[in-house]
C-alpha cells in the first residue's frame, strides 16, 4: 500500500496534466477573461440588418393591422341565441 506521504506527493503531478479551459478542435475559448471586440464591419452589418427587420415589421403593422386584429368584425355574443350556444329550452326536462 502507498503511504499518505506518497500519495500526498504524487497530487500534483496527477492535476498537471487536467485542463478544465483547454481550446478543442482549434476553436478559442476564452475563459474569465471578455472576448474579443467585434469587427466594425460586422457591428454594422448587424445594425443595419436589424434596422430593416424593425422597419418591416413596424410598416406592415401601420399598412396591415388585420393581421393583428383579424380580417372580419367580431360578431355581437348579445344576438346569439341559445340555440347557436347550446343551451337546452327552459321546458326541457
Amino acid at each position: 500500500m502507498f503511504p499518505i506521504r506518497q500519495l500526498v506527493r504524487a497530487v500534483p503531478t496527477l492535476t498537471r496534466g487536467l485542463k478544465t479551459s483547454a481550446p478543442r478542435r482549434g476553436g478559442v475559448w476564452v475563459y474569465r477573461s471578455p472576448p474579443a471586440p467585434a469587427k466594425r464591419s460586422v457591428v454594422l452589418q448587424a445594425e443595419v440588418l436589424g434596422a430593416i427587420m424593425w422597419w418591416w415589421i413596424l410598416y406592415h403593422l401601420i399598412t396591415e393591422p388585420e393581421h393583428i386584429t383579424g380580417e372580419f368584425a367580431y360578431p355581437d355574443p348579445s344576438k346569439w341565441t341559445n340555440e347557436e350556444l347550446g343551451i337546452p329550452p327552459d321546458d326541457e326536462d
